[in-house]
């Protein structure tokens, strides 16, 4: 005999709360092991083709786990310090940047800044803050990536993790699925079928998206000889999960480092805007409708609001899971509502009997 409807209910809400007091709890404990399962599930299509090609399991596991490690040094002896040291130098540049517009502006809009006035002010806050929180931001990162718990984490832990998690995807999948209320199974693998298209079109295609035009920005932007262009063309890529987030953040930053760097050379200034144009429309032509397609599910609002209050409330781990989170949400209210809109409840009993 099945559980009344109220008696699941309170299950599956104690479970949630559950899930949430160790969520909140553990956090910087289940920190690796989040960023391990992440990563096993983003590669584990490639270990689906490789084993679909002949190789076991274990040697689909062992060649993407060799060309990780050979990707990954060459990041770290090539890109990562660079990235670091344009990153520092950005963030130390910005407020010498934001009082030469101020001094633009005082020469041009004298009856603006008068001595006193609540404009200079406000620019005077603003480059303050700039300077602080964007050395504090800095100083902070840099601590915690040089320390031994979190070189730990990175460079042990969570391989470890996602290379076992990779190894038994399949077997741990299965055995999830058998562990199903039967009289539920159905409906949980329909959903779960659901939130599995969310998350791999979105994390893995907006992933993609994001290396790519990461990438391009950079390349592009160094090629034209901009300062900082590695350091833009990560930050923009690093966004570019937001629709326009992405080109709005870099493109401003970009052509600002590019007025002051290239005044008066317009050709130049042209050159940097053309860039991110020129990427914006590979994006919306090409990238976004290939690899992400047309309907993912999540709205970007919905998104940032989960993004927001996970992180505030379970820190970085509670931004790694906000998105599959998100995802499952988005999918159960879709079913919830495709289920109201068939009850009786919505339609009520005149359009029961109009169909009689």
């Amino acid at each position: 005999m099945a559980l009344p409807a109220k008696k699941q209910f309170q299950y599956w809400g104690v479970a949630a709360v559950v899930f949430a007091i160790v969520l909140w709890a553990l956090g910087d404990v289940l920190l690796p092991f989040v960023l391990g399962a992440a990563i096993a599930y983003l590669i584990d299509p490639i270990a689906d083709r490789l084993e679909a090609a002949g190789l076991s399991r274990t040697a689909a596991t062992a060649v993407i786990t060799i060309g990780a490690m050979l990707v990954f040094m060459l990041l770290l002896l090539v890109v990562v310090p660079t990235l670091i040291y344009q990153l520092s130098d950005l963030i130390r540049v910005l407020p010498e940047a934001f009082r030469d517009l101020r001094n633009f502006a005082q020469e041009h809009f004298p009856s603006i800044f008068t001595e006193g006035s609540r404009a200079q002010q406000t620019i005077a806050s603003i480059a303050g803050t700039l300077q602080g929180k964007g050395i504090e931001l800095f100083e902070s990162l840099v601590g915690s990536a040089v320390s031994v718990v979190n070189l730990l984490v990175l460079f042990v832990i969570v391989p470890v993790v996602s290379v076992y998690l990779l190894l038994d995807w399949d077997r741990m999948i299965e055995r999830i699925d058998a562990l199903l209320p039967l009289d539920h199974a159905p409906v949980i693998r329909k959903l779960a079928g659901e939130i599995d298209d969310v998350l791999a079109s979105f994390i893995r295609g907006m992933g993609t998206v994001c290396l790519i035009l990461g990438v391009y920005y950079a390349v592009a932007l160094m090629l034209v000889g901009l300062n900082f262009g590695l350091a833009v063309g990560f930050i923009a890529g690093l966004v570019t999960f937001i629709p326009y987030l992405g080109a709005l953040v870099g493109g401003a930053l970009a052509i600002g480092l590019a007025l002051f760097q290239f005044w008066g050379e317009w050709w130049s200034i042209g050159l940097v805007a053309g860039i991110f144009a020129l990427g914006q429309v590979i994006e919306g032509n090409y990238l976004t409708p290939k690899l992400v397609g047309g309907s993912v599910g999540l709205h970007p609002v919905w998104l940032l609001l989960a993004l927001s209050v996970f992180g505030a409330l379970f820190g970085f781990v509670g931004m790694l899971v906000a998105v599959p989170v998100a995802a499952a949400l988005g999918v159960v209210a879709r079913f919830l509502t495709g289920q109201y809109l068939h009850s009786r409840l919505y339609q009520g009993l005149s359009h029961r009997d109009s169909k009689k």
